[in-house]
């Protein structure tokens, strides 16, 4: 049954991303030694809006094993995953699925925010980042990160900079301060010559750290 259901996910890369690592390789030291240990690996985008931010739902507070066991069932549940199924499902089926009571109340609050056109999915493109991340933290589950990694991973956003990651702030205390505590201004000053391509830098800071690639 799982098989019938799997759809095609296309997966887009940016077509910026050339262009980027040839401008922070020039203006930042760390860049220039770690972009060529990564070959032509690059920031990957898959699924729709709706399905992305329900997963960065479905993983909150849970290891990305547990994560993925859970959205694997969740799933299942309805015949497509978009927004007017989600809201067609039972409690009590989403709850077996392993989603706890918090989590259904945020999946069924963006289901609506969809179903209802409360957000502008299609004015986004022409939307700046913070008019976008000012739409979803006003989705119940969603808070700035959730959004950043959404303007990072779906939108394809290149000058993003998200300084409640963890990892940025790590990657950022491995490579540049030898492993000291970082500050958030500290970190701020180091990515100000990566701009306009922060998105970039960032997510080379995360593979700095783990190899496998992050995605969402």
């Amino acid at each position: 049954m799982a098989a019938i259901k799997k759809e095609a996910i296309a997966i887009a890369t940016p077509a910026y991303w050339s262009d980027a690592c040839t401008h922070l390789a020039k203006r930042d030291r760390v860049m220039k030694r770690l972009i060529p240990r990564f070959g032509d690996a690059c920031l990957e985008s898959r699924g729709d809006a709706f399905v992305t931010l329900a997963r960065s739902i479905v993983g909150q507070q849970i290891s990305v094993k547990a994560a993925q066991s859970v959205w694997s069932k969740f799933e299942l549940l309805p015949r497509r995953m978009t927004p007017a199924n989600v809201l067609k499902l039972k409690v009590d089926d989403m709850r077996a699925a392993g989603l706890s009571a918090r989590k259904v109340e945020y999946l069924v609050d963006l289901a609506l925010h969809f179903d209802s056109k409360r957000i502008h999915v299609k004015q986004w493109q022409a939307m700046d980042d913070e008019a976008i991340i000012a739409e979803l933290v006003a989705i119940r589950g969603i808070g700035r990160w959730t959004a950043e990694m959404f303007l990072m991973f779906h939108l394809m956003r290149p000058d993003v900079l998200p300084l409640d990651d963890v990892g940025l702030i790590n990657g950022i205390s491995q490579n540049y301060f030898s492993g000291e505590p970082v500050s958030r201004s500290e970190a701020r000053e180091v990515a100000d010559a990566w701009a306009p391509w922060r998105s970039v830098a960032t997510w080379y800071m995360w593979r700095s750290l783990e190899p496998t690639p992050v995605a969402y």
